[in-house]
C-alpha cells in the first residue's frame, strides 16, 4: 500500500484536484489486485486465477502457459494433487468450490492433445546444473532452470522420469501416458537425462560434469519398518516394494488375504491396487478415521470398492494367517492407547505402509550439511544447504510431502539457484493481502452449482486399472472456469462505471480495466461498495505541501 500511495502522490488529477478545491474528500477509491485465497494456499505458487479467466475467454493455450509457468505438469496435477487451493476457495461460502483441478487436468490434457509445447526465450547463460531425481520436484527445477537459459542435466537412479509419480501411484489415479506425455514435453525443451544413474558422490559428479550448481530431490523410497513378534509369519513386504512391482508387470503371490498395516494414502493405494489384483484386502490401521493421515475421500473410496478398514487396532502378533490384534482407543490429545483388549483377523499377506524415509547416508561426507534425526536435509530460505552450491527440495527436506510441494520446492530452487549463479540474492514478490469472502461485495445471481467429473463405477473400476475419474469438456471447462470470483482482482464488470454518480470513472477499453478522474470523484464510496470482487480499496487521501 506504501508504494500506492506514492504513486497517487505524483497523480497529475490528484495535485489538480488539491489545487482547485481545498481536499474536501477524507479517503479516495483506488483500483488494486489483490491476493486471492486460491493463489496463496497453491503449494505450486500457480496464478490460479488468472489462468481461470484465460479460460473463461475461451483462450485456451494462453492459459495453459500461464499455468505452466509456475508448473511444467498440469495433467498430473489435475489429476493426483489434493487441491488445497479448493479448500481455500471463497466459493465455498456460497455453495460449492471452484473445481481448480479439473480445469487445470483439461488445459493440461488440451496441450498434449494440441501438441503444444513449451517456450525457452531466455538467452543461454552458458551455466551447467545438475539435477539428482527425476520426480516432481527434480523435474519442476530441470524446466525452470531450462527456461532461465541454463544447461540442465538430470541424473535419476531408476529407468524412467517420474519417481514416486511412476512407482507410488496407482494407474487408475495417473495413467502413465500422461506422466510420460508431459515429461517429454520437458525433455523437448532441451534439459538432458541420465537413467540408471545412481549418484554416490555429488562433489565428485560436479567436478567431473563441470557443474556450477546441484539441485538435490531424490524423494523417500525407503519404507519405515516395524517389529512385529513372529511365530511363523506369512509372506511381508512393503507397500512401496509392493507397487513398484505391480507397476513393472508382476502380481505378487500373497494368498487371498491381505492385510494392510497403516493409515495414509500410501496405505490406500496399496489396498486398492490388491483389490483390482484379485485379493481381498483388509487395511489395519491404530488410530480412527478423523485422525487419520490419509485424506478423507481416499477412504471413502477405498470404503465404497468394498475395502474393509480395522479402526483403531495395531498388530501385536502374527503365527502364519493369524494376526492379533490390540483394540485402541484415543486419548484426549488424539494419540492411540492400548485397551487390553484383543481380537485375531485371518491374512495370509501383510503390506507394511507406515511411511517412508530418504536414504540421504551418500551425503553425510559432505562438509557443512545438517540433517535432522529423521535424515531429512536442512536446508534455508533460498533452498540451499550448508554447502554453497548444493541445493535440495523434495521429500529430503523438512515439509509435507505431497507432488505439489515437490513441485513448489523445484520451482523455488531454481530461482534461487539462478540468482547463486549470477551472484544476486532472489527477491521473490512480496505478496498482497488474501482477500476473503467477507471482503467481497456480491450483488449479482450466483447460482451455479459445481459440474462435477464423470467416474467409472465401483463395479467397473476395481476390474482393472483403467482411470476413475473423467475429464471435463471444452464446454464444462469454461463454465466451470466462469463460477471464479476472481477475489481481489477486476474482472471489468462495469459495476464501479455503472454505479459513480459522479461519471468519475473512466473505462480504458478491453482487458484495460478502469481509471478514476479524481477532478469529478467526491470520495463517496460507491464503486468500493458495488465492485464485487474487491479490487477498489478505499484510501486516505495523500496531502500535499509545496503544491
Amino acid at each position: 500500500m506504501t508504494d500506492l500511495r506514492k504513486d497517487l502522490t505524483t497523480s497529475p488529477d490528484l495535485q489538480k484536484h488539491h489545487k482547485g478545491t481545498g481536499a474536501l474528500r477524507q479517503r479516495i477509491p483506488v483500483y488494486e489486485d489483490l491476493m486471492p485465497p486460491c493463489n496463496h494456499a497453491c503449494p505450486a505458487g500457480e496464478n490460479i486465477q488468472a489462468w481461470l479467466a484465460l479460460v473463461k475467454q475461451g483462450k485456451m493455450e494462453e492459459a495453459w502457459r500461464s499455468l505452466t509457468e509456475n508448473n511444467p505438469l498440469p495433467s498430473v496435477h489435475g489429476r493426483v494433487c489434493y487441491h488445497p487451493c479448493e479448500d481455500s476457495c471463497n466459493r465455498l461460502e456460497l455453495d460449492s468450490t471452484v473445481s481448480i483441478h479439473a480445469v487445470e487436468r483439461y488445459l493440461g490434457d488440451l496441450a498434449l492433445e494440441k501438441g503444444w509445447r513449451h517456450k525457452v526465450v531466455t538467452a543461454t547463460s552458458g551455466k551447467r546444473v545438475l539435477v539428482i531425481g527425476a520426480g516432481p520436484s527434480g523435474l519442476s527445477a530441470a524446466f525452470h532452470l531450462c527456461r532461465l537459459g541454463h544447461d540442465v542435466h538430470v541424473f535419476e537412479a531408476g529407468p524412467v522420469a517420474g519417481g514416486m509419480m511412476h512407482f507410488g501411484i496407482p494407474a487408475y489415479r495417473l495413467p502413465r501416458n500422461v506422466l510420460d506425455n508431459e515429461i517429454r514435453l520437458i525433455k523437448d525443451m532441451g534439459v538432458h537425462f541420465s537413467f540408471n544413474h545412481k549418484v554416490s558422490d555429488v562433489l565428485k559428479e560436479m567436478q567431473t560434469g563441470q557443474f556450477d550448481a546441484v539441485f538435490i530431490a531424490i524423494g523417500a523410497h525407503i519404507s519405515k519398518k516395524v517389529d512385529i513378534p513372529q511365530r511363523e509369519a506369512g509372506k511381508i513386504l512393503d507397500a512401496i516394494s509392493f507397487l513398484k512391482e505391480v507397476e513393472e508387470g508382476s502380481r505378487p503371490k500373497l494368498g487371498r488375504r491381505v492385510a494392510i498395516y497403516g493409515g495414509g494414502n500410501t496405505a490406500m493405494d496399496a489396498a486398492r491396487t490388491a483389490k483390482r489384483l484379485g485379493y481381498e484386502p483388509l487395511i489395519i490401521y491404530r488410530r480412527d478415521r478423523e485422525h487419520m493421515p490419509a485424506h478423507d475421500f481416499e477412504a471413502e473410496e477405498a470404503l465404497a470398492e468394498g475395502i474393509k478398514i480395522n479402526w483403531l487396532r495395531t498388530i501385536k502378533e502374527i503365527n502364519q494367517s493369524t494376526f492379533t490384534v490390540e483394540e485402541m482407543e484415543i486419548d484426549e490429545n488424539g494419540r492411540p492407547r492400548p485397551t487390553g483388549r484383543f481380537e485375531t483377523l485371518e491374512a495370509d499377506a501383510l503390506i507394511l505402509a507406515l511411511g517412508q524415509d530418504t536414504d540421504t547416508s551418500f551425503l553425510k561426507s559432505i562438509p557443512g550439511l545438517v540433517f535432522n534425526n529423521d535424515g531429512t536435509l536442512m536446508v534455508g530460505p533460498d533452498m540451499m544447504s550448508g554447502y554453497p552450491g548444493i541445493f535440495a527440495g523434495g521429500d529430503m527436506v523438512p515439509d509435507q510431502r505431497s507432488v505439489t510441494i515437490a513441485t513448489g520446492h523445484g520451482k523455488k530452487a531454481a530461482r534461487n539457484i539462478d540468482a547463486f549463479l549470477k551472484r544476486q540474492d532472489y527477491q521473490p514478490t512480496t505478496k498482497k493481502p488474501i482477500v476473503g469472502f467477507e471482503d467481497l461485495h456480491i450483488w449479482y445471481n450466483t447460482e451455479a452449482p459445481m459440474r462435477e467429473q464423470g467416474e467409472l463405477s465401483v463395479q467397473k473400476r476395481v476390474e482393472n486399472f483403467s482411470e476413475i475419474k473423467a475429464g471435463l469438456t471444452t464446454e464444462q471447462a469454461t463454465y466451470e472456469a466462469g463460477r471464479c470470483l476472481s477475489c481481489g482482482n477486476c474482472f471489468e464488470c462495469d459495476a464501479c462505471y455503472g454505479s459513480c454518480p459522479e461519471d468519475a470513472i473512466i473505462k480504458l477499453g478491453p482487458g484495460k480495466k478502469y481509471k478514476f478522474n479524481y477532478d469529478l470523484c467526491t470520495g463517496c464510496a460507491v464503486c468500493f461498495e458495488q465492485c464485487p470482487c474487491h479490487a477498489i480499496e478505499m484510501v486516505v487521501e495523500p496531502t500535499f505541501t509545496n503544491i
